[in-house]
């Protein structure tokens, strides 16, 4: 990986992976990797934005959903943001998604897409998604999912950060469930002595609306402090 260029080596990560893991009965992966057309917006993305630059912070969620990451294979990017937000056409489709868009709100702020990503690297804690009854499922909310996930999210973290990322420090997106999990999972085995927690775009765009600025110049704060701490 070392030898490649960032975004070659994060698109090589992303069309490559498997989950070798233990599934509890009943839960299946999400994998939008697998769509040819998923594929080709990743390579159109990573080619634009994730061109060579200073190493970029990263910026982990849970793990994807299926009407954003997992039709898109981008972090909180639905198909309206890969066509309106980063100029990418496609035949992916779908309703906008609320963590996505308020992450739009939050690259817009910082300067847009191409600002934005030259700091930034989005993704999951778990690139690879769970569906239990037809219904998104994030991994801390199965007790056996949970315990079996772990060397998957610190192989993949890993794989990334020797791809170019910022090596002690990181922004997650979660306050609750997914801070306790990166207090005991992440933070000591990625060697992170700076985690900023900031609240999940969901919980923003589901019981902060009326506040949403606040929260995006939180998101904006929190970025620019970690890529310039002195």
């Amino acid at each position: 990986m070392e030898s490649r260029h960032f975004h070659e080596s994060i698109e090589a990560f992303l069309t490559t992976l498997t989950f070798s893991g233990v599934l509890p009965e009943g839960i299946e992966i999400l994998d939008p990797y697998a769509q040819i057309e998923t594929r080709r917006v990743i390579h159109e993305m990573v080619s634009t934005y994730y061109v060579d630059a200073p190493p970029r912070i990263g910026m982990w969620g849970i793990n994807p959903g299926r009407f954003g990451a997992g039709i898109t294979g981008l972090s909180f990017t639905d198909p309206w943001a890969v066509v309106h937000l980063l100029g990418i056409d496609t035949t992916l489709s779908g309703r906008r998604e609320l963590s996505a868009e308020f992450i739009s709100r939050v690259i817009e702020e910082y300067g847009g897409p191409s600002a934005f990503y030259r700091d930034v690297y989005l993704c999951a804690l778990s690139p690879l998604g769970f569906v239990k009854d037809g219904k998104n499922i994030n991994f801390y909310d199965d007790v056996a999912l949970n315990r079996s996930i772990v060397p998957f999210v610190i192989s993949s973290l890993r794989t990334q950060h020797k791809a170019g990322l910022l090596a002690d420090r990181c922004i997650i997106l979660g306050t609750g469930k997914l801070k306790t999990f990166s207090e005991r999972e992440v933070r000591h085995a990625m060697g992170y002595k700076n985690i900023v927690y900031l609240e999940h775009p969901r919980f923003i765009m589901q019981y902060r609306r009326k506040h949403i600025q606040m929260y995006v110049d939180k998101y904006v704060d929190a970025i620019r402090v970690l890529m310039n701490p002195f």
